[in-house]
């Protein structure tokens, strides 16, 4: 061996030894289609001003948002309301707008039924819950008249959420550590959790409504079955004292909490549903105060962390490998917000590549601003593979179906031509055989406005001088219970001596049928339909003494 060829061996250990084989030099970018979504706030033409948005110091987001109507808590001297705005009327709003002013404490919460977009249900101060529907072209006047109230829990209600796939299925969470599940359509509980020794913070559900998972003051993430209250799993999810969130990350099996460490840095994680002894990653966010929100798009696999107090959303995408979480930007406002909506998916742009919208709350002036998550495409065409298949307004499975143990993924629809598709086949199988053993519906009052709410209005455009149409409609009123009633009242206006069968009937009719506001607006008309015949009355007296007058004065002459 020569020289050379020994001082080269000689060396080539050393080389190995600080340069190996293996030694990436540079890892490169992770390619991610979502690598560049921005983030595009409203010009002020499409934003809402001139609304009061509440000061409560509540971890809320009081604002709640559909394809037809923006909601937002407002603040009022003494009770609760929230203005109700059709999503198109934007700018300038009337200082003395109408609002839904029913609970007689602070509101904390409000959330839109996925299923219908016109109703919406609240929570507040007054330890109740209630469901209000709102008509199509928003409120000509104050609303004080609810649907539903829920009355179950001792303190007040912090949190409510509706269940992604079964219909009028309410979640709600107050302060005296409770959950209680709702079925609305008979206004009845259906099951109370207690398994929470302080305040709870936050809770979600996942894809198909089987499992909720919550934080809670203890300092504890919880994984929980809501049909029985057993629980599944259960750990130490951040150890600062301040409040915890979690969301659960569509149908993964995995979630992810935000939170605060023991030197006040927030912090995010995320979990496996089956053991929360550890997080599978966590990382750190910053060292602000604010509570971090989490909001997740299981179509998009991308999580926004939105802080409360400041102006930035930052957004992460979800994988299925090892950290499951990379970090993709953020959206920098020097605006703070103090809550956040966000409109589901059917109601996006497509032509403008919209993947995600918020509706920013300013915590220093009246304003709600929404803010576009755009990814950058220079085709205006419609985009596969940003718009999967999404979660449409129809749900999977009825009430009782769910309670009596059916599970069902959502209903899906295309994003392209807006229908929905047809259900899995193993979820049509479970509510056939649900369907099998189903009980007799029961018949109340609460399922007919449900029943009339769900109901396509049609226009009529037929001229007003088609006598022959509208009286053919009026012939077909009269048969209706309603009108009965109404024609028997007015008969005992005019016979008094049939006045107590007719109240007996009253009284067997509405047990059935009609509800105390039916019967509070049949009484309103009779009424006003007696003090006119008064009025009648009295100008006929007054016109029999003018011409008994002139029948004088003519005998005279």
């Amino acid at each position: 061996m020569s020289p050379n060829e020994e001082s080269e061996a000689e060396s080539e250990p050393n080389y190995r030894k600080f340069f190996p084989e293996k030694t990436i030099w540079f890892k490169g970018v992770r390619s991610s289609k979502f690598r560049h979504v921005y983030g595009e706030p409203a010009k002020r033409d499409k934003c809402y001003e001139n609304i009061q948005i509440t000061k409560n110091a509540h971890d809320s987001q009081f604002c709640a948002v559909n394809p037809k109507f923006l909601a937002v808590v407002t603040e009022v001297a003494g009770g609760g309301a929230f203005i109700v705005v059709p999503i198109n009327c934007t700018g300038r709003l009337d200082f003395n707008a109408s609002r839904v002013t029913g609970h007689s404490g602070p509101i904390l919460d409000i959330k839109w039924n996925p299923f219908n977009d016109n109703v919406i249900a609240s929570c507040s101060d007054d330890c109740t819950i209630k469901l209000w529907h709102i008509p199509d072209d928003g409120l000509a006047m104050h609303l004080n008249d609810w649907l539903v109230e829920l009355q179950g829990h001792k303190r007040r209600v912090a949190y409510i959420e509706w269940h992604p796939v079964a219909e009028n299925i309410l979640f709600s969470a107050g302060f005296d550590h409770l959950i209680i599940l709702w079925d609305i359509e008979r206004g009845e509980a259906i099951n109370v959790i207690d398994c929470h020794p302080d305040a709870i913070h936050s809770m979600s559900l996942n894809r198909d409504g089987s499992l909720l998972a919550t934080t809670c003051k203890d300092k504890r993430l919880r994984v929980i079955e809501p049909r029985s209250g057993i629980v599944k799993s259960e750990g130490i999810c951040h150890e600062g004292s301040k409040a915890s969130k979690v969301v659960y990350l569509g149908s993964t099996g995995r979630l992810l909490t935000t939170g605060f460490s023991r030197h006040s840095d927030r912090r995010y994680a995320v979990w496996d549903e089956n053991n929360l002894s550890s997080p599978l990653f966590g990382d750190t966010i910053d060292s602000s105060s604010g509570i971090v929100f989490p909001f997740y798009d299981p179509d998009t696999n991308i999580v926004f962390l939105a802080g409360k107090g400041d102006g930035n959303i930052r957004f992460y995408e979800i994988c299925d490998e090892s950290p499951y979480i990379h970090y993709l930007s953020q959206v920098i406002s020097g605006n703070p917000q103090r809550g956040l909506g966000f409109m589901p998916k059917r109601g996006l742009n497509t032509l403008q590549c919209e993947i995600y919208r918020f509706y920013k709350l300013h915590a220093t002036k009246g304003l709600c601003e929404p803010i576009s998550m755009v990814v950058p495409r220079k085709s205006d065409q419609f985009h596969e593979d940003l718009y999967p298949d999404t979660a449409a307004a129809k749900p999977s499975l009825s009430a009782q179906e769910w309670i009596k143990g059916a599970n069902a993924p959502p209903v899906l629809m295309s994003m392209r031509t807006g229908q929905s598709l047809a259900l899995d086949i193993q979820a049509i199988k479970q509510r056939k055989f649900v369907t099998k053993t189903k009980e007799a519906p029961v018949i109340d009052n609460n399922k007919r406005k449900f029943q009339f709410l769900s109901t396509e209005t049609v226009p009529d455009y037929r001229p007003k001088d088609v006598q022959d149409e509208k009286s053919k409609k009026t012939t077909t009123n009269q048969t209706t219970k309603f009108q009965q009633l109404q024609q028997r009242w007015s008969s005992t206006i005019e016979e008094p001596g049939k006045d107590i069968p007719l109240f007996k009937e009253i009284n067997s009719i509405g047990d059935n049928i009609l509800t105390e506001h039916d019967l509070r607006l049949a009484y309103q008309i009779q009424s006003d339909e007696v003090k006119k015949l008064k009025k009648q009355l009295s100008n006929s007296e007054h016109r029999v003494r003018e011409l008994e007058e002139q029948i004088r004065k003519l005998t005279k002459l």
